[in-house]
């Protein structure tokens, strides 16, 4: 493994900083405190830096040389609303706040390698460091780019990473084409009529009507989708009913359904109106169907995908340079991947071994109440920044 010496050297006032972070979590655009101490520390370093945009997110601006290339590194900087399980010393101080998705260590990587550039300059062309808000459900990137994001910084092309725990720390993934889904959100009210549940033929009871619609949706999967494209159709909330002797009026789901391709997608979204509006029609009742698009999904091109594999097998080899699996998780980075060419990798995040003694009993998962960052990838995510900073604006290039 080759990272950067003078990044081993500041990793441990990084991981500070980390833990910093950590232990003030900021759900979305609440980031006012991340975005000071981010801000605070590349004013530090002599990188002018922009506010505001997205509400809440920092852009650092690095420059060196007379090339008009530019490049755009991504960092996310909020946490999640969910309890902490961890007791260690840098656990959420903030109730019902934590990081448990590692976004303060994707700030610190990012800073590691900000201090670097901004010291060290082997580059030609501009560096936009974004430390965006809000990605947990809030299209922090979305809203970035609506306040001119890309207009104001214009860039060829813009980078992410996330920690992916239970993939070996000291490895790295990317690939072309789709590596995570859209995520998008659904409500459907069937309306009946109540009545006494000893007399049924006096009601229409939307209660069996919904359950024949649940497993209607599977065969959207099975039937309607072609059996290499990826969907997922989860109805993951039913409400219906006050009482065990009254058919209720009205039956309530509610879930998620999530795709690798915007077609498929469309698809499902169809044939599930068709569905829900036919059925209830054929028992006699109305319904009102709510579809909402949220995050699409996130697609690398293929030269940036294929570039940042090459930076990554220079740092770790080859063999540490893994496929990356597509998983149904989404990720609002994927707005900036509509806009410009680039690729969202992983960062081998471990199994959980690098937790400190105060740690919960649960996983080192996303999302998980025990889950923690790995301090040891500081370094060499921050490497891989740099070196991917300095291949894409190689001088040698011009």
């Amino acid at each position: 493994m080759k990272v950067i010496d003078s990044i081993v050297a500041s990793a441990a006032a990084m991981a500070a900083v980390r833990r910093d972070i950590h232990a003030h979590p900021e759900l979305c655009f609440e980031e006012v405190r991340t975005a000071d101490v981010v801000a605070g520390k590349l004013a530090e370093w002599g990188i002018p830096v922009h506010r505001g945009m997205g509400k809440t997110g920092v852009v650092g601006i690095i420059k060196n040389g007379n090339s008009p290339r530019a490049i755009g590194l991504r960092a996310d900087m909020d946490a999640l609303p969910m309890q902490e399980f961890n007791t260690f010393a840098h656990a959420s101080q903030h109730a019902g706040k934590m990081h448990a998705c590692g976004h303060d260590g994707h700030t610190a990587m990012l800073l590691a390698a900000a201090q670097h550039l901004a010291k060290h300059r082997n580059f030609d062309g501009t560096v936009y460091l974004i430390f965006q808000p809000a990605e947990e459900g809030g299209g922090g990137a979305r809203e970035m780019m609506r306040d001119g994001l890309f207009d104001k910084f214009p860039l060829d092309a813009v980078f992410g990473m996330h920690n992916w725990p239970g993939m070996k720390a000291g490895s790295f993934a990317a690939s072309a084409g789709p590596v995570m889904a859209s995520t998008n959100e659904f409500k459907i009210t069937l309306r009946g009529k109540g009545g006494h549940a000893a007399m049924p033929h006096n009601a229409i009871d939307p209660v069996p009507v919904a359950c024949q619609l649940v497993q209607s949706f599977q065969t959207i999967i099975s039937r309607n989708k072609k059996p290499i494209d990826a969907g997922v159709i989860s109805v993951t909330m039913i409400h219906a009913g006050e009482a065990t002797n009254v058919i209720p009026d009205s039956c309530e789901l509610q879930g998620t359904v999530r795709t690798f391709t915007l077609d498929v997608l469309d698809m499902i979204e169809q044939r599930m109106r068709q569905l829900a509006e036919h059925l209830c029609a054929a028992h006699d009742m109305r319904c009102e169907f709510e579809f909402e698009r949220n995050y699409p999904p996130t697609i690398n091109s293929a030269h940036e995908a294929d570039f940042a594999r090459q930076v990554m097998a220079g740092i770790v080899g080859e063999a540490n340079v893994l496929a990356q699996e597509p998983t149904m998780g989404a990720e609002d980075f994927a707005y900036m991947l509509q806009a410009k060419p680039g690729a969202y990798v992983f960062i081998g995040n471990g199994e959980g071994d690098h937790r400190v003694m105060g740690h919960g009993g649960g996983p080192c998962m996303l999302h998980n109440p025990s889950y923690d960052f790995n301090d040891d990838l500081i370094p060499l995510g921050a490497t891989y920044w740099v070196q991917l900073v300095e291949a894409w604006l190689s001088p040698d290039d011009d």
